[in-house]
């Protein structure tokens, strides 16, 4: 029996969105420049800019989850995408060093909730044995979305000047949302689009949402499961290498080997491609060893497999003398940075279920946290030690602490039976 496949426009749309999300992010690295001469910034100044973002990321991503639990992805999703959208406009009016820290800050937080509305909107929409290549499908469209940019923004802004490309960006940003909020439902039991037929399939085969007593689950609550806590910790691994190329990498490779902006940017854009493809390879693994009726190991194998890849790359990559030979090091640390993605956000929504808002979000809250720490440790640590190689280090010890947690995460104990 043929079942239709219009709920793949979930899965395109949340690709899209992703898309804009990290084009609209990645921005401020290609801009880096720019930003530091017109406003008279340092190194250490745009530091705490590029984690004045994740800072606002971090601490609202279990506000924005919850928002999306109780009162609907559509509703909150589209007031989401207004906000981030409406501040990366107001970045371009920047005026000095405190509007910009504060325009960054609340823009990082107006796009917090949108993982993980994402992810409770998957809870829905996604069958169980198509949730790894969802999620694969979904951050690879931020990876590419943040790829095109940097050499793209690079060049518009030598055409438009910084200021344009944020106005620019916002603007397309609330047309989205608007098209988003038309042609968004909560569940496939809500969309006239879906036919009773995939209405049936997709009920039949999503994870079973379990009522009870429990399902407004405390954040307490969440916090005392050892499955949430180790998640949270791992994606602290994950994240601290993979936001170093969206903030740091940019600049860091033009100043080192002496390149010029647009050359910078394609450079750039290699180790996000390869996160794209790390994405859909992972995506592509959990949902065949789950079918194998394998659970835990569709979870763990991936992610492990990443983070080895994480260690490999950037110990490799303090011996190379080239560009591109840096990058092609880089690049594999990202691809297995980002192959730890699609059993993170699958994971959360095995052991949340109803409320995988939360849950979600309170992971990347913590991996936001490292994003945040990444921002800072970078330059910091140049100034201190007059090296980057012990960020490199660092963040190879992260992934190796990340391994031992995934060892010990179980997807079948839910967060209200943990």
């Amino acid at each position: 029996m043929t079942i239709a496949s219009r709920r793949y426009g979930f899965f395109a749309g949340s690709f899209f969105i992703t898309l804009l999300l990290y084009i609209d992010r990645v921005c401020i690295s290609s801009a880096k420049e720019a930003i530091s001469t017109d406003l008279t910034l340092t190194d250490i100044e745009m530091g705490w800019v590029l984690s004045a973002f994740a800072l606002g990321y971090a601490l609202f991503q279990v506000p924005g989850g919850a928002l999306g639990d109780k009162f609907g992805v559509r509703k909150v999703m589209t007031i989401i995408m207004i906000t981030w959208s409406l501040f990366t406009s107001l970045t371009g009016a920047a005026w000095n060093y405190v509007s910009m820290l504060c325009f960054r800050f609340i823009f990082g937080a107006g796009e917090a909730g949108a993982f993980p509305n994402i992810s409770r909107a998957a809870f829905s929409w996604v069958p169980l044995k198509e949730r790894g290549i969802f999620q694969g499908i979904n951050f690879s469209g931020s990876r590419l979305g943040a790829a095109f940019a940097l050499p793209l923004v690079a060049y518009l802004i030598d055409a438009w000047g910084w200021r344009t490309i944020f106005y620019f960006f916002g603007a397309i940003g609330i047309v989205i949302a608007l098209l988003f909020y038309w042609m968004f439902r909560n569940t496939p039991e809500e969309h006239n689009a879906i036919s009773e037929k995939e209405k049936q399939y997709i009920i039949e085969n999503r994870q079973k949402e379990k009522i009870s007593d429990n399902k407004g689950v405390s954040i307490k609550q969440i916090l005392s499961s050892k499955n949430v806590l180790f998640a949270m910790g791992q994606y602290i691994g994950s994240n601290f290498i993979f936001f170093f190329t969206l903030t740091w990498l940019f600049p860091y490779i033009k100043q080192k080997y002496g390149l010029n902006l647009v050359d910078a940017g394609f450079y750039a854009m290699v180790p996000l491609l390869a996160g794209a493809l790390g994405n859909w390879v992972s995506g592509f693994m959990v949902d065949v060893i789950y079918k194998k009726g394998k659970w835990k190991l569709s979870r763990r194998v991936p992610a492990i497999t990443g983070f080895i890849f994480v260690i490999i790359g950037i110990i490799s990559s303090l011996y190379m003398n080239t560009p591109l030979g840096a990058v092609l090091c880089i690049s594999i640390a990202i691809f297995g940075a980002d192959m730890t993605l699609s059993p993170s956000w699958s994971f959360c929504m095995d052991i949340g279920q109803e409320n995988s808002g939360k849950v979600s979000g309170m992971m990347n809250m913590a991996g936001n946290l490292g994003a945040f720490a990444t921002a800072l440790a970078f330059p910091y640590l140049q100034e201190w030690t007059g090296s980057n190689d012990p960020f490199f280090y660092t963040a190879a010890v992260l992934a190796g602490v990340a391994i031992i947690f995934w060892l010990n995460m179980n997807p079948d104990k839910t967060v209200v039976n943990d």
